[in-house]
């Protein structure tokens, strides 16, 4: 039986262990100074060598040479099988017995989360009162179900994700002694599903391996189901362009070709949190997207958060003017200059009064958009969403939504703004409020899709 690649490439010194340098580090100089604790705590996410430095701990603090045999002074626990309170009392009782040929005997517990309230109450009278010759390492990936008794009577030592690149490299140096041709975008693929776990990244290595055949990009997306990148990011693209149709086309499309809205999800998400840096309006778009893999149906949720940034984040055009734009004459005709009686002194420049800023006598719907999102938000909040037309003083709003339409129809609403346009442009139009639900191609094409229905709220 061929042994798997992430068993014959564990590391087997502090020197051999990836991407926890600030853990290492400090076990080394310790090590070389001789300071030995009764317990240690390894914390982190799986697969990123907390059992790996576990065992070379223990070869290291007896000054032994790293094996993957068994040594009758190492003794390796599962806790998620080995968490009765019985089996505990028993490790109790043997932890006294003098070690066989090593100076210390190491208790290595992983996932030590995993023991009964009982369990942890012995282990704990252990950890208080340890023989001089004992030592207990333990590994969780969830640390926050460890006691805090047991937390306080325990070196403690938390290892990080490790970051993709530096785990390509890793398989890149695996792939050449393996004989494994493999291109560097796919093993970049590859570390990145992995997400910062060595384990699952050498797997997938050793899986995709198996045919004999170059590792390239495009087998690594066949084989784990995922949307082709330059797909993603036209997606991508198209999202951040606000283009509504398209993404419901592109979305459509993947759908009907079984591909997985999580897996999709998370790909969003990973091309997103590249660009979010420079653009930190994206994580609003992040968050929902997280929600993807919870929802009760993943597509319908994932089409939902697009459109929804899409329409919510589309700039606001304004409706071609129809009317004639009315004309405001001057006091004074620039050809025929006022005349000055002769007995009359001009007066002089500083007791000319300055002009006061008066409405122009044109409509500009964006002075009002700004004048109520200043003055009066819940306004503003449902003129923003109508569609807009001026013609022979008249005034259309156009709504989607019927609850936009009856918040304005409300008698206080409807004095606000037409006090508004008085106070901005001057003018004193006829207000006109419908429902614009055949202006919605937005909708049209989601209920399309859905089988049918109109929007009954907001």
């Amino acid at each position: 039986m061929a042994r798997a690649l992430y068993r014959t490439h564990r590391s087997r010194s502090m020197d051999e262990v990836v991407g926890q340098e600030h853990i290492t580090g400090l076990l080394k100089q310790a090590l070389k100074k001789g300071v030995i604790s009764h317990a240690y705590l390894l914390t982190g996410p799986r697969g990123v060598g907390k059992t790996s430095v576990a065992r070379i701990l223990a070869h290291e603090i007896n000054q032994l040479p790293y094996s993957d045999d068994p040594h009758l002074d190492i003794i390796e626990i599962d806790a998620a099988s080995n968490r009765r309170i019985d089996d505990v009392r028993d490790l109790r009782d043997k932890v006294r017995i003098a070690p066989v040929s090593a100076k210390y005997k190491v208790y290595i517990i992983d996932e030590v989360h995993m023991l009964t309230t009982e369990s942890f109450n012995a282990l704990l009278k252990t950890l208080e009162e340890p023989p001089e010759h004992a030592v207990f390492i333990l590994a969780t990936t969830e640390v926050h179900k460890v006691p805090a008794t047991i937390l306080s009577r325990t070196q403690r030592f938390h290892f990080r994700p490790v970051h993709e690149e530096k785990v390509a490299s890793h398989l890149k140096q695996i792939a050449s002694k393996e004989k494994i041709e493999a291109d560097d975008d796919a093993l970049l693929l590859i570390a990145r599903h992995g997400g910062g776990s060595f384990r699952d990244s050498i797997g997938l290595l050793d899986q995709l391996s198996s045919s004999g055949e170059k590792i390239t990009k495009h087998i690594v997306e066949t084989t784990l189901g995922l949307v082709a990148s330059e797909h993603v990011e036209s997606l991508l693209e198209d999202i951040l362009a606000h283009k509504t149709k398209s993404v419901l086309a592109t979305l459509k499309e993947l759908n009907d070709n079984g591909t997985s809205a999580v897996v999709l999800g998370d790909q969003l998400v990973q091309s997103l949190s590249q660009r979010a840096d420079q653009q930190p309006g994206l994580f609003g778009l992040i968050n929902e997207l997280l929600d993807v893999s919870r929802a009760h149906n993943p597509f319908v949720k994932l089409m939902a958060t697009l459109v929804n940034y899409c329409e919510s984040h589309k700039p606001k055009t304004v409706a071609a003017r129809t009317s004639p734009q009315p004309v405001i004459s001057s006091p004074v005709t620039p050809t025929q200059p006022k005349k000055v009686p002769e007995q009359v002194s001009p007066p002089k420049p500083e007791a000319i009064p300055k002009p006061t800023v008066k409405p122009s006598g044109e409509f500009n719907w964006d002075d009002v958009l700004s004048a109520a999102k200043k003055h009066h938000a819940p306004l503003y909040s449902v003129l923003n969403r109508a569609q807009f037309q001026y013609t022979d003083d008249t005034l259309t709003l156009n709504f989607i939504y019927t609850l936009h339409r009856k918040k304005l129809e409300q008698p206080q609403y409807r004095a606000q703004l037409t006090a508004l346009i008085k106070d901005v442009c001057g003018l004193s139009p006829t207000v006109v409020v419908k429902d614009g639900k055949a202006l919605d191609e937005t909708a049209s094409a989601v209920a399309a899709i859905m089988g049918g229905g109109e929007p009954v709220n907001a």
